[in-house]
């Protein structure tokens, strides 16, 4: 399993998420551009000191993390609020690649449009979506649930 962060903006959230990945040894990839320094002192702050352990990966654009990764098409998964299939409704391996877009805007259409795997998480409450670190969580353990991979 491993996520990615399409051009992510919040230096919080992407904190948030590598500490994830962390305590899950999930491999986070970030494509470029970024809305703030991997300096930055509140991604730092966010993944506290766990920052040094994380597997990151960071490309200059999605055709570069494409052929770097060798990631195949029918194992990116790519959330969107606007999808019909659910998060749960996907039969994880293990060997997928989460993909998330910018908090602002989500994933671009012409990502969405150009690969067969999209999926939502549930909300039936008064808001528009999940924060982007909850949303990555939720998938994340999800995807582990159902391939048993516990301390991988």
């Amino acid at each position: 399993m491993q996520v990615v962060l399409f051009e992510p903006e919040i230096p919080p959230n992407t904190g948030n998420i590598g500490r994830l990945c962390v305590a899950t040894n999930t491999p986070l990839h970030l494509i470029k551009p970024l809305g703030f320094s991997l300096k930055d002192k509140y991604l730092k702050r966010a993944g506290l000191d766990y920052w040094p352990y994380l597997k990151l990966y960071v490309w200059d654009n999605f055709e570069s993390f494409l052929n770097h990764t060798q990631a195949s098409p029918n194992r990116l998964i790519f959330t969107s609020k606007r999808a019909e299939t659910m998060i749960y409704e996907i039969n994880f391996r293990g060997d997928e690649f989460l993909v998330f877009g910018p908090e602002t805007r989500g994933l671009p259409e012409s990502l969405l449009s150009k690969y067969p795997i999209n999926v939502s998480i549930p909300m039936w409450g008064k808001t528009r979506s999940l924060n982007l670190a909850s949303s990555v969580a939720v998938c994340v353990y999800e995807a582990y649930r159902q391939v048993r991979k516990w301390g991988v």
